[in-house]
C-alpha cells in the first residue's frame, strides 16, 4: 500500500515532478562523469593555514567549528559532495572531509564500525573533541546507527541527513538480493533497532526530506520520528533524491543547521526550504 502514492505520480505527473525528473537526469549524467574521480579515498592533507582578512560570505569563525564529515549513499562515492564541500569551505569551515564506503559493503553495522574508526582518526588529527556529519541517503542511516546504537553521540555533535530512509523505503523491496537494500526496507532489523529507546543520545539531528523524492516511499520516511532524539525536519519542495546534495538552497540550509547547532537548545520542530 505504501507504494501506491508513488505509482499515482506517474499516472498524472505534475509540472513540478516533470521539472524535478529532468533535473535528476541531468544531475545523474554529470555524476556519472564525476564518479571515477571519487573512487579512491581522499588524501589526508595537513590542516589549511588560516587566511587573514575577509573571505566572502562567511558565517562566524571557522576555527570554532567542528570538522564536517560527508558520507555518501548506496553504490556511490565522495564525488557526490563536490559542490557541498566547496560551499562549506567557501563559507569558513576549515575541515570538510569525506569517507568512501567500499562497494563490497553489505552491512550497515560493519559500515558504522568503519565510520567509528574514521571519526576517531579525524578527532585525533584535528584536535577537535567532536565532529558534525552530513549523510546522503544510506550514508545518513549508517551515521545514525553509529550515533544511536554504538555510542557515537559522544563524538558527533550534529547529524544532518539528506533523503535518508529512517523508517525504511518500500523501493528497497524491488532491489533483488543485496543485503544493504534489505536493511533499508521498513521491516528490517536495522530499522527496528533505530526505533528502540535512546534516552541518553545527545546528538542533534536535522533531516532534510523532499516531497518529490521518488526513492523514499513514502517521502515522509526521510524524516526522523523518534521521541528520544533531539531532531528537526526540513521539507524541501520540488527537488529529487539526487539533487539534495547539490541543491543551492539545501546547501544554505545545511550551513544554517551546522551554524545554529549550539544555539537551538535542542528544540525539535519542522521547517522548509526551496
Amino acid at each position: 500500500m505504501g507504494a501506491l502514492p508513488f505509482l499515482r505520480t506517474f499516472v498524472r505527473p505534475s509540472a513540478a515532478l516533470v521539472r524535478s525528473t529532468v533535473l535528476e537526469l541531468l544531475i545523474l549524467t554529470v555524476h556519472v562523469l564525476l564518479y571515477p574521480t571519487g573512487l579512491a579515498q581522499e588524501r589526508r592533507p595537513p590542516p589549511p593555514p588560516a587566511v587573514a582578512g575577509p573571505r566572502g560570505d562567511q558565517e562566524g569563525d571557522g576555527e570554532d567549528r567542528p570538522p564536517v564529515l560527508l558520507l555518501h549513499g548506496f553504490i556511490d562515492n565522495r564525488s557526490v559532495f563536490v559542490l557541498l564541500r566547496r560551499s562549506l569551505l567557501r563559507h569558513g569551515w576549515q575541515h570538510v572531509l569525506t569517507l568512501n564506503f567500499s562497494l563490497l559493503t553489505c552491512d550497515v553495522r560493519a559500515a558504522a564500525e568503519l565510520l567509528a574508526r574514521h571519526v576517531e582518526e579525524v578527532c585525533d588529527r584535528t584536535g577537535s573533541p567532536q565532529v558534525d556529519v552530513v549523510g546522503h541517503s544510506l550514508g545518513g542511516l549508517i551515521a545514525r546507527y553509529y550515533v544511536q546504537r554504538m555510542g557515537g553521540d559522544a563524538r558527533v555533535r550534529m547529524l544532518v541527513t539528506l533523503g535518508t530512509p529512517h523508517a525504511g523505503t518500500h523501493l528497497a523491496g524491488i532491489v533483488p538480493g543485496h543485503p544493504l537494500a534489505r536493511q533499508m526496507r521498513p521491516d528490517s532489523e536495522i530499522v527496528a533497532e533505530l526505533g528502540e529507546p535512546a534516552p541518553q543520545c545527545g546528538t542533534q539531528f536535522v533531516s532534510f526530506w523532499s516531497d518529490l523524492d521518488l526513492i523514499m516511499i513514502p517521502v515522509e520516511t526521510a524524516r526522523i520520528d523518534h521521541p528520544d532524539l533531539i531532531s528537526r525536519s526540513v521539507r524541501v519542495s520540488g527537488v529529487g533524491h539526487l539533487a539534495l546534495p547539490v541543491h543551492t538552497e539545501v546547501a544554505v540550509g545545511i550551513r544554517q543547521a551546522l551554524t545554529m547547532a549550539e544555539t537551538t537548545g535542542g528544540r525539535a520542530g519542522a521547517a522548509s526550504v526551496a
